[in-house]
């Protein structure tokens, strides 16, 4: 077993290190994000192995480090860092969504309109958008009521309303 840690640890830690940071930036960068998402999310998960593993072989040199100052500051560091992104999210209003792509901002308005406004919005008739989330399972209870509400109604997930939103417009 500790030859196969031995063996196998740092570079697999190298290798899904490469895997997410390649990943990371393009992500970032926005580089055909259709590619690298999954990869990113999954890879960074299984990343989690190897790095146990190599703290696991490599115990003795990392708790002489832990011990210096420096070691210290790098977590604290690290540790502001991340807050930076947490603390904006935990004030913003409940069910607030901040960044993302500009077409989840266009979904996520489109579903707090109503049948009658969506429908004015693409240019199609009301009754042709009710019938398509008729057929596709969903239940409306009043007129004005808005796309997000007739999911929650139907318990069903906005995204599968959005799709049969779709799918009444073609």
């Amino acid at each position: 077993m500790k030859s196969l840690l031995n063996r196998y640890a740092t570079p697999f830690i190298t290798g899904l290190f490469l895997v997410s940071l390649i990943s990371g930036l393009a992500l970032f960068f926005h580089w055909n994000a259709g590619w690298f998402h999954g990869m990113h999310e999954w890879l960074s998960l299984v990343l989690i192995l190897p790095f146990v593993l190599h703290l696991w072989k490599n115990w003795r040199p990392m708790s002489s480090y832990m011990r210096k100052p420096a070691f210290a500051l790098a977590m604290g560091a690290s540790l502001v860092m991340a807050a930076a992104f947490v603390v904006p999210s935990l004030s913003a209003e409940p069910g607030a969504r901040r960044g993302g792509p500009p077409q989840f901002a266009a979904a996520q308005l489109l579903l707090k309109g109503s049948v009658a406004e969506v429908a004015a919005l693409v240019d199609l008739p009301a009754d042709r958008i009710a019938d398509g989330l008729l057929q596709a399972g969903f239940t409306m209870d009043a007129e004005g009521e808005s796309l997000s509400a007739i999911a929650q109604a139907s318990g069903r997930d906005e995204a599968e309303l959005l799709a049969a939103l779709v799918s009444a417009a073609r």
